[in-house]
């Protein structure tokens, strides 16, 4: 039985996708969430473990990794799924806990940070997978500027802080090329009907299903057993902006999340 974690499990994507990993029985979720209430739901619908974060604190990101592996020996799938979206005509800056613009905080680093922390129990799996959910919206961060302080628009920072994810995901794929661990990145699908689309103020294009069955196909898709480093736009392989793949563009983001996480 494989040991999946998935975040932002108390809704939305998280929610169906855990309850479609939970139906055949072959799987065992650890469930992670904000809400208390809605990750307890889920948690008993699903059978999974209820472990409560905020991502928007990265001290509490940190216990999240150091509970899972107090209690774990192994993780075989980490699903970085929490995220926050965004407004059509969001114009109002928010900081997390650690002051940094909110996207970035959680969307961005929150994955970046619990990835690194749960490394040692992914290598510890036959064949570990690590699956980021980004999106079909990417821009590249603006290195004078990586808080957004000037001319803020939330759909920006949306898009700034996916297609960083996604570039995050090619280096772990390069980190980790030779070690049985894989990394992918998939934008599931476009605004399903899900609480964060709701919240878009945009109408609903796609169906919760179809998110559902791209993200899957990574977690635990046969054919894609040694796939790494690369991204997927619903169930196909395809190129991510451009960005993502130029050298120096990540090196300097590397540079940039270096500093931005050097004390946690």
């Amino acid at each position: 039985m494989s040991l999946i974690l998935i975040t932002g499990a108390s809704d939305g994507l998280g929610r169906a996708l855990a309850e479609e990993l939970a139906a055949d029985g072959r799987h065992q979720l650890l469930l992670h969430g904000r809400d208390t209430d809605r990750l307890a739901e889920v948690a008993r619908a699903t059978g999974g473990v209820a472990l409560r974060a905020d991502f928007a604190a990265l001290d509490e990101v940190k216990r999240l990794a150091a509970e899972v592996t107090r209690e774990h020996g192994r993780l075989d799938v980490l699903v970085n799924n929490a995220g926050v979206g965004f407004h059509v005509d969001g114009t109002t800056r928010h900081l997390s806990r650690d002051r940094y613009e909110l996207r970035l905080a959680v969307n961005y680093l929150a994955p970046v940070l619990l990835t690194r922390e749960l490394l040692p129990l992914l290598h510890g799996s036959a064949a570990g997978r690590v699956v980021n959910v980004a999106s079909i919206g990417q821009q590249p961060i603006d290195f004078d500027d990586p808080q957004f302080a000037r001319d803020f628009h939330e759909p920006a920072a949306y898009s700034r802080s996916k297609l960083a994810l996604i570039c995050h995901t090619l280096d772990l794929a390069d980190e980790l090329a030779g070690s049985g661990v894989t990394a992918n990145s998939v934008h599931p699908a476009a605004y399903m009907p899900t609480s964060m689309s709701r919240r878009s103020g945009m109408g609903f294009v796609d169906t919760l299903e179809k998110g559902v069955s791209a993200v899957r196909r990574l977690v635990d898709g046969v054919e894609l057993a040694g796939v790494t480093g690369r991204y997927f736009d619903s169930g196909e392989e395809a190129r991510a902006a451009a960005e993502a793949y130029d050298p120096a563009y990540r090196r300097r983001l590397r540079a940039l999340t270096h500093d931005l996480l050097v004390n946690f």
